[in-house]
């Protein structure tokens, strides 16, 4: 492996930052998995603000249904593994109809997967609210990081 220096560091560092700040800002609102912020920040942290939006908003779209299907099957019917099976395989006719790409379809599917199947004490509609909160968190801070801080692309020569 070989050291790039300078870039390797600031690159290291912008991770770590918005790492942190997702977490703090989902701890500021008292969320209760705030590490879910954190999480999504560094799916979506990208080079580019194009690119961090276009996976963005695959990432919050896919978050909304899972959430919304997970809270309905949650309330209705309670997280057994039929049920899950059922909602996962209606997010994809969703997705279809909507006409979204598979990345949408994964990430409401793994949403519907914490909220449904997580063993969890409150009612399905506030865990499926906090996990949404939790996404859009994580988002709008790998966002902002783009726009302010915007990664230079890096050559295999480790040069900007």
């Amino acid at each position: 492996m070989t050291w790039m220096g300078w870039p390797v560091l600031v690159h290291s560092a912008r991770t770590a930052v918005v790492a942190i700040a997702s977490m703090l800002v989902a701890q500021l609102f008292g969320l209760p998995e705030a590490y879910w912020a954190a999480v999504t920040t560094l799916v979506i942290t990208q080079s580019s603000l194009g690119a961090a939006f276009a996976v963005s908003w695959q990432r919050f779209v896919g978050t909304v249904l899972g959430a919304v299907v997970g809270a309905i099957a949650a309330s209705q019917f309670g997280p057994h593994l039929l049920v899950f099976g059922t909602c996962v395989f209606i997010l994809g006719l969703v997705r279809a109809l909507v006409r979204l790409d598979l990345t949408a379809y994964r990430f409401g599917a793994v949403t519907l997967a914490i909220v449904l199947l997580v063993p969890r004490t409150g009612p399905g509609w506030q865990i499926a609210f906090d996990r949404f909160a939790e996404v859009s968190i994580g988002i709008g801070v790998a966002l902002i990081l783009a726009w302010v801080w915007p990664e230079k692309e890096v050559t295999a020569s480790g040069k900007s």
